[in-house]
């Protein structure tokens, strides 16, 4: 098979969410999202595959989704080189395919991974826990360690595969008025995936596929939390 090529930035947007509700991330907490995870409720994630356009056994890898503890949440994200063999140039949690060395472990993975790629000492992440697995159509089945991070200090990319790192707040993501949805005919595939832009002070951050799935995801696993278990 070979790779589909296509701008993502000119699919047409056919919905926007409008009409789904908000996380109210302001009233989020650290101690509430340790509670949710601990205890989930009970919820159906929206996105698990996308269309496979490689041949092989999938290889298990796994992200870290960082929620950076400034006055409100963060979400870190890469802005991944356009060399590199698998998703060049675009966002990306910082994350790989799991290592012998990991053990078969994600969160360790996923520690070692921000580590390399953005200078996270794992001193500063608390692992909260993992979302269910997405299946990339690149081949991977990744397993999104969403975890609590300290910011105290600055990051230091690894310019080997990442070109820039950037924070987008949680409230943003988390509000699907930002959630557009695209289609795309390829071939005999129907291609459907979310976008969710943020304009980074002039810099369109185009966060879309694999990211916004698994984002995508966390937002209906907060929401089911905030309405079938505790308010925040």
């Amino acid at each position: 098979m070979s790779r589909p090529s296509f701008d993502p930035r000119q699919v047409p947007v056919v919905a926007v969410d409008t009409h789904l509700p908000r996380v109210a991330v302001e009233r989020l907490t650290p101690a509430w999202l340790r509670q949710v995870f601990q205890a989930p409720p009970p919820w159906t994630p929206e996105l698990r595959a996308e269309p496979r356009w490689v041949d092989g056994p999938a290889r298990p890898a796994a992200v870290l989704v960082p929620l950076v503890w400034r006055e409100g949440p963060q979400v870190l994200l890469t802005q991944r080189p356009l060399h590199l063999p698998t998703h060049g140039g675009q966002v990306a949690f910082p994350g790989g395919k799991l290592d012998p060395a990991d053990g078969g472990d994600p969160v360790r993975c996923a520690l070692r991974e921000a580590a390399e790629e953005v200078g996270m000492p794992p001193a500063w992440v608390e692992p909260l826990g993992a979302l269910p697995t997405y299946s990339t159509g690149s081949g991977f089945d990744i397993t999104p360690v969403v975890a609590l991070v300290r910011p105290e200090g600055t990051w230091r990319p690894d310019p080997r595969e990442v070109d820039e790192v950037f924070e987008v707040p949680l409230a943003h993501l988390m509000d699907p008025r930002h959630h557009r949805h695209h289609e795309l005919m390829l071939g005999d595939v129907r291609r459907r995936w979310l976008s969710m832009p943020y304009d980074d002070g002039g810099t369109e951050r185009f966060i879309w596929g694999a990211t916004a799935g698994m984002l995508r995801n966390l937002y209906r696993f907060l929401l089911a939390a905030s309405a079938a278990m505790m308010p925040p």
